[in-house]
């Protein structure tokens, strides 16, 4: 009995034995690394390509507050407050960048200080059109302009209001804007013919996305004003400064301008909120498909990668006593409306 147990045992290991013997070999698989000769190793691990040292890769971005709590007084009543909604801070960290908020109503002298420490701005969305408020953009505007004139790359966003604010400043005339119907509006953005991408924030989308903004809702709309491509085009101040890069319809299938950017400036103005898709939550009609989260993330990455350019280097220490790290957000979504968190300043 124990020889015919042996014996069976021999026979399955030889059956095993020739079935590893008819898998046909296959070519080992090496890491890249593994490719180069023992010599070249040890250079090629410890060895990176040094960084251009043309650009600043601690960039940080301006945030220009807006009045009141973002909440309509739910926050705060103080008639002092102003707001910055986190979502446009999460939208310029998202990029690579760290944040300052520039308070609209602080005095001057310290606004400026902040201004000077800071290698971009972001003028976000709101309602104030006029006042204090229309006057602390322009100031900030013409410091930028000024900038740039002067060597040091120093980009803009206008983002919903920002853009219409810099668009009364540029052409003179507070009542240029006209009304329109998209609010809480998921659109399109449709190219103009002959629209020159090449240096504006849709190089940095790819080919891919640029043929989805086309066909997919998958920008947030939510304005009141706008202006459209035949106004912008008559008026020879905007026309010399803006160019067109998209137009949108709102809800009556009237046509405004959506995109634009600066003629000559690192400006780049947006009707809609390319920073609402990843960092907003409170409507249900703010786009959060995969190819609008992409949307806004090559927003947030174009921004930044202009900031890169700035020549303007603070001090560090400044610089993080002022970052928005020293201050903590308001959770305000939990009404199930409005924007989710906001830093609010008095």
């Amino acid at each position: 009995m124990a020889h015919d147990t042996v014996f069976r045992f021999l026979f399955l290991i030889s059956l095993f034995t020739l079935s590893l013997s008819s898998i046909p070999k296959t070519h080992n698989i090496f890491l890249p690394i593994q490719l180069h000769n023992d010599d070249s190793l040890s250079s090629s691990a410890s060895s990176c390509p040094a960084p251009n040292p043309n650009l600043n890769y601690r960039p940080v971005i301006g945030i220009l507050t807006h009045p009141g709590d973002g909440a309509s007084g739910r926050l705060s009543n103080d008639t002092d407050a102003s707001n910055i909604p986190a979502s446009y801070v999460k939208f310029a960290e998202s990029g690579g960048a760290r944040v300052i908020p520039l308070v609209y109503n602080e005095p001057t002298e310290k606004l400026l200080k902040k201004l000077d420490l800071v290698n971009g701005v972001i003028f976000v969305g709101g309602w104030a059109k006029d006042g204090l408020y229309l006057e602390t953009v322009a100031r900030i505007l013409k410091i930028a302009l000024q900038r740039n004139d002067a060597g040091d790359h120093f980009p803009i966003y206008g983002i919903c209001l920002g853009f219409e604010l810099i668009t009364m400043i540029i052409s003179e005339d507070n009542d240029i804007l006209d009304k329109y119907n998209a609010r809480n509006q998921a659109s399109t953005l449709q190219f103009v013919e002959n629209a020159n991408t090449e240096g504006s924030i849709f190089q940095s989308f790819p080919p891919d996305l640029i043929k989805k903004l086309s066909t997919e809702c998958i920008v947030m709309q939510n304005h009141q004003f706008g202006i459209s491509p035949e106004k912008l085009q008559g008026n020879e101040k905007l026309s010399s400064f803006w160019e067109i890069l998209t137009i949108s319809t709102d809800e009556n299938n009237q046509v405004y301008v959506s995109t634009v950017r600066s003629r000559k400036y690192p400006v780049t103005g947006f009707q809609w909120h390319p920073e609402k898709n990843a960092f907003e939550w409170g409507s249900a009609n703010i786009p959060h498909t995969e190819n609008a989260i992409r949307v806004t993330q090559s927003a947030a990455g174009f921004l930044v990668s202009e900031a890169r350019k700035s020549t303007n280097r603070p001090n560090d220490q400044e610089v993080r006593d002022n970052l928005i790290y020293n201050y903590t957000p308001t959770y305000g979504g939990k009404a199930g409306k409005g924007y989710d968190e906001v830093y609010i300043f008095k």
